[in-house]
C-alpha cells in the first residue's frame, strides 16, 4: 500500500482504534532488509528500532507491533523520494496530518525516525 493510500483509508477511519489496528497491520507488510542495506539504529524509540538503506531505498526493523506499523507508514511517506526531496518534505506535518493518537513516549520515537531522515 503506498503512502496515499495509507492516508486515504486512515481519513475513513473514524475511530482512533480502528487507525491504530491499521498500523499495526501495516507493520506486518514490512519488507525483508536485503543483505546489503546499512542499519541505523534510531536512538530515542521505546522499542528496538533500526532504518535500514541500499541506495535509495529503505528498509524497517522494529520489536513491537505497533512501532512496526509507524515505521511502515514513516517509510510509505518517503518510499521512492531521493535524499534531497526527503529532507525538503515536512515530515512531522505530513505525520501529525494522520490523526493518530499515541502516547509521548511513541511520539519520541517518531520524532527519532523523523530526524533520521531530516540528518540523511
Amino acid at each position: 500500500m503506498n503512502y496515499a493510500e495509507i492516508k486515504k483509508t486512515l481519513a475513513s477511519l473514524e475511530n482512533p482504534i480502528d487507525k491504530l489496528d491499521m498500523v499495526m497491520e501495516l507493520g506486518n507488510n514490512l519488507a525483508k532488509v536485503p543483505d546489503s542495506a546499512v542499519c541505523t539504529e534510531i536512538m530515542g524509540c521505546a522499542s528496538f528500532v533500526q532504518i535500514c538503506r541500499d541506495n535509495n531505498h529503505f528498509y524497517g526493523v522494529a520489536d513491537s507491533a505497533m512501532v512496526r506499523g509507524i515505521v511502515a507508514v514513516i517509510l510509505a511517506m518517503v518510499d521512492g523520494k531521493n535524499i534531497e526531496e526527503i529532507k525538503n518534505m515536512d515530515l512531522n506535518t505530513e505525520f501529525n496530518s494522520l490523526n493518530l493518537n499515541f502516547g509521548a513516549g511513541r511520539l519520541n520515537g517518531i520524532q527519532s525516525m523523523i530526524s533520521f531522515f531530516k540528518n540523511l
